[in-house]
């Protein structure tokens, strides 16, 4: 009897550590039910495009030019005033990163020295000192910047990078690291040029400075972390990834972003067999994946990730790839196959044969195929199958350049999207060499021209009667 009982001892504690190693997966910051965090999403999308539709038809231009069926934008642009309230912003988040606050309810610190000397005793007045406090600060740029970085910037909790306003440009060491933090929101800032830095002294707050190994070079650096909010930041020209958010970070937003001049553009995800990302949860909204990208659109290990209402230009190799089992919902976006024939795929299984990935739960809803895209869908209840469209839906395809329209960093005519300061000086010419090597596609949104919303129009046009050809009448392709 005594053999028996520690037998079921025995037993009773290997069911508890099983239970304990489970919950590693169970993240600070994790939804229960992240499908009704999808649809939350799309119903607020939903209303935001009913009350465009609704204002398109009455006499008030100013307000149906304002709203744009973005649910993000027209939560705050709408105001007039919201130079005087720029906090609100931290209430018009969506999907898994909404909670995120940054400096809600802090002081506003305005940058007014734009160098990085020392990233161990930074100035008063540089970014680099904001971002290292410990109460939360809402950080404002007076006027345009090209800020340097030495060293990787190591944020401490609840900041917001606000960069409306003002042209920011952050290049250099690093560049953004947000490492065991949360409930940052970084908006509006151009991140590009990020190279590898490191084995070196980094201040991460104003009572802690540690050695740093070498830095992979990613233009945003989440590791660890949640409540993470990025929007309406350009990002290109990085050493390793665009966003690379590994080691259990979840409550992830990336929306309004554009993309552009990069390799590995995001990684989501440490390693397949790191346990705690499949508590992973990420939406990615309303970006335009754009110029020269050539993978990871993103690249998925574990978690759950939406992918919802994003234009995606081109690649080179995949636009969406995972290894490790993760949840891929895609929903509302529109593909563009590169005229390479072996790469029209959406997808990509990573390392891994069909008879794994079978039941990876990868779903395809509402996306607009073109160019002969087509996405490889897998999960339970689901017979593999390859979504595949040969011309582009009128309603949906006017939804995603709705959306996306002023996705990128926010500029207006003359650069003055409501300075912190009515005297802001200083400000440069577009035409300054101050970014002579940030070259016009890596910054933000699409120009909306005339000519360009023609060529859109004829394209589009050509690749309809194009497979409408191939598909009635078996013309070869």
């Amino acid at each position: 009897m005594e053999i028996l009982g520690s037998c079921i001892t025995v037993f009773l504690l290997s069911l508890q550590l099983v239970s304990s190693m489970n919950n590693l997966t169970v993240l600070p910051g994790q939804h229960p039910n992240p499908e009704a965090v999808a649809q939350h999403v799309h119903r607020i999308v939903n209303t935001s495009l009913s009350r465009r539709e609704m204002l398109s038809y009455t006499t008030h231009e100013d307000s149906s030019n304002c709203v744009t069926g973005n649910p993000i934008d027209d939560c705050w642009r709408c105001d007039p005033n919201w130079r005087l309230n720029r906090q609100r912003l931290a209430d018009c988040a969506i999907g898994f990163g909404r909670n995120a606050l940054g400096g809600k309810n802090g002081r506003y610190y305005v940058v007014t020295d734009s160098s990085d000397r020392d990233a161990v005793n930074p100035t008063p007045g540089t970014l680099r000192y904001a971002v290292i406090q410990t109460e939360p600060l809402w950080i404002v740029f007076p006027t345009n910047m090209l800020i340097h970085l030495s060293q990787e910037l190591i944020f401490n909790s609840y900041k917001t990078l606000d960069g409306r306003g003002a042209n920011v440009h952050i290049t250099g060491g690093g560049c953004l690291t947000l490492q065991y933090v949360s409930n940052i929101i970084i908006h509006n800032i151009h991140i590009h040029h990020c190279y590898q830095s490191g084995e070196t002294n980094v201040r991460s707050s104003p009572t802690h400075y540690g050695w740093r190994t070498k830095s992979d070079g990613d233009g945003i650096s989440i590791f660890g972390a949640r409540d993470i909010w990025i929007d309406h930041c350009a990002l290109s020209h990085c050493k390793d990834g665009l966003i690379d958010a590994v080691m259990g970070s979840t409550a992830i937003t990336v929306s309004n972003n554009h993309f552009s001049h990069h390799n590995e553009v995001m990684l989501l995800g440490h390693s397949d067999d790191y346990l705690p990302d499949s508590g992973m949860q990420v939406t990615i909204a309303f970006n335009i994946f754009g110029h020269k990208l050539i993978q990871r659109m993103p690249r998925c290990r574990r978690g759950y990730i939406h992918v919802v209402n994003n234009d995606f230009t081109r690649w080179e190799m995949y636009a969406i790839g995972g290894s490790g089992n993760p949840t891929i919902n895609s929903q509302g976006n529109r593909y563009i196959a590169p005229f390479d024939r072996n790469a029209k795929e959406v997808t990509k299984r990573v390392g891994s044969s069909e008879g794994n990935w079978r039941d990876w739960n990868w779903r395809s809803e509402g996306d607009v195929l073109v160019n002969g895209a087509y996405f490889v869908a897998s999960g339970e209840g689901v017979e593999v199958k390859y979504e595949k469209a040969y011309s582009t839906e009128p309603k949906s395809a006017a939804y995603i350049d709705q959306l996306t329209l002023n996705s990128g960093v926010l500029v207006s005519r003359g650069n003055n999207l409501g300075k912190w300061t009515s005297e802001s000086g200083g400000d440069l010419d577009e035409n300054s060499d101050m970014f002579e090597d940030y070259d016009e596609y890596s910054g933000s949104h699409r120009l909306r021209s005339n000519h360009s919303i023609l060529q859109s129009f004829i394209t589009t046009l050509i690749i309809f009667l194009f497979h409408t050809l191939h598909h009635n009448l078996g013309v070869p392709m």
